[in-house]
């Protein structure tokens, strides 16, 4: 195991090959993409619909930290079970800080071409997923993968290359967009070693591509590989419903801010806002996001749209070198949901997640046209059951407006639209839920999933109460349920 890196040790297999998470997406005005769950509980409508192309995860530690891959005859047997089901593909995390871990430009893909190979036996696709983001958390099994220790070697002296809060506290999740075009990187921008990653991946594994056996590259952007700030990470004491903080403290970020004050002719402007609260506020206990607060004012919108534009812009730089390595491949870049906070005015939480969605204004549609200017799938990361939140009523939560927001914006852009879910679903309704999402029964443009990325639950779980409920789900996305 890597000094100070907790991980998998060599020979240790990794007993649990699936991730363990799932989703039971619960609606309530969301009845135009859910339809009465109780008719759909025998397959009446679904034989027939369009064919949705399920993929599964495989489980984080598979590779170790040496880029060894761990248990390949369990692997053989994971892989036989789900093709059995009837899935479609398989997908794979390429971390960052196990294939660079050490020695910048010095990639080592060992692991995941002996778990490719495995892949190919079986005749299944394959999407990958560039990780740039650490892996870990109280969900993660124990496993834990920083970013390379050469990156947080260079962080020890130079912490601005890391999100900064306005408190001053780094988060090692990600790199800060602020250096995407700063040579603070061994004399590499961010930008560049994104793109030196993805070459280096291209050019190891360009058999699969012209095989065929790849259908899609996942660029990681962000905490957890999403698009957005890491303004709700529990690392920094965040908890469920707070509204998150702004994360542009750190001294790249706020030159950038500074620029952009100036050149609106406002150098005064140059700072976060000061009244927005922490990572645990509520929004009427902030001036910022409070009724009729700041965030409504000539600053507040000045900031908010530099905010949410650095993100934009970020994207933007990553897809066009993206675009230059995994031509005529579809790149997909997954989306938060970020649905606390949402009846209020101010949406407070998408705001410091850098999405400017609040009531005078769509969050969305920027980000939208950007992805479809790189031909870019959005995958919608799907809210879990509003079981989970009901008992919060002050959070004032909506999933199931967001998603209706979300989903139905990308449809209407002319987007590759997919998903994925999030938690543990153990019965035929939460299925079924997932399936109405992914095949809305009524859509008057007959819209769809693209693919569906399907966490299922553990394999002990699986093997006893949810075979038949995974068995319906697949034929149920696939449209071969009979009536």
């Amino acid at each position: 195991m890597f000094g100070g890196r907790p991980g998998i040790a060599r020979g240790e297999k990794h007993t649990s090959i699936l991730y363990i998470m799932n989703n039971s997406l619960h609606h309530g005005r969301f009845m135009q993409l859910v339809q009465d769950v109780h008719c759909m509980e025998h397959g009446n409508g679904l034989s027939g619909t369009s064919y949705v192309p399920v993929y599964m995860r495989l489980a984080t530690g598979l590779i170790n930290n040496f880029c060894q891959l761990m248990d390949p005859g369990g692997i053989r047997e994971e892989l036989q079970h789900l093709k059995s089901l009837g899935v479609d593909g398989i997908v794979v995390d390429c971390w960052w800080g196990i294939v660079e871990g050490w020695t910048p430009q010095k990639y080592e893909w060992t692991g995941y071409r002996e778990m490719f190979n495995i892949i190919r036996e079986f005749g299944m696709k394959l999407q990958v997923v560039m990780a740039f983001h650490e892996y870990g958390g109280h969900d993660s099994g124990g496993i834990f993968i920083s970013l390379p220790q050469w990156v947080l070697e260079i962080g020890k002296n130079n912490q601005d290359i890391f999100f900064t809060d306005r408190e001053g506290r780094r988060n090692t999740e990600c790199l800060s967009w602020g250096i995407d075009k700063e040579r603070v990187l061994r004399g590499r921008t961010g930008i560049e070693v994104y793109f030196d990653f993805m070459r280096s991946f291209r050019t190891e594994f360009d058999d699969l591509f012209t095989e065929g056996l790849i259908s899609a590259v996942e660029i990681g952007m962000g905490a957890s590989g999403e698009l957005k700030y890491p303004s709700f990470s529990e690392r920094m004491g965040w908890r469920y419903p707070g509204i998150g903080a702004f994360q542009c403290y750190d001294k790249y970020s706020l030159q950038n801010l500074q620029k952009a004050a100036k050149l609106r002719g406002h150098s005064f402007w140059a700072r976060g806002p000061d009244n927005a609260g922490y990572y645990n506020s509520k929004p009427h206990e902030t001036g910022f996001f409070c009724e009729k607060g700041d965030y409504d004012s000539y600053y507040g919108r000045f900031f908010l749209h530099w905010y949410s534009q650095v993100l934009i812009n970020h994207a933007d730089n990553v897809l066009s070198l993206a675009s230059l390595v995994f031509e005529e491949i579809q790149m997909v870049v997954k989306i938060p949901a970020v649905f606390w906070w949402y009846k209020t005015a101010s949406h407070a939480a998408e705001l410091t997640a850098g999405y400017c969605n609040h009531s005078n204004q769509d969050g969305y549609s920027l980000v939208f046209e950007m992805l479809k200017k790189h031909s870019v799938a959005m995958k919608y990361v799907i809210p879990g059951s509003l079981n989970l939140y009901q008992g919060i009523d002050e959070a004032l939560s909506d999933p199931e407006g967001l998603s209706w927001q979300v989903l139905n914006l990308g449809w209407d852009q002319g987007l590759s639209v997919a998903g994925q879910n999030t938690e543990p679903c153990y019965d035929r309704e939460g299925y079924t839920r997932l399936v109405n999402t992914a095949k809305p029964r009524n859509h008057p443009d007959g819209c769809h999933f693209s693919f569906f990325v399907f966490q299922q639950p553990s394999p002990l779980i699986q093997r006893t109460i949810c075979f038949s409920e995974i068995d319906y789900f697949i034929k149920s996305m696939h449209g071969n349920i009979s009536n």
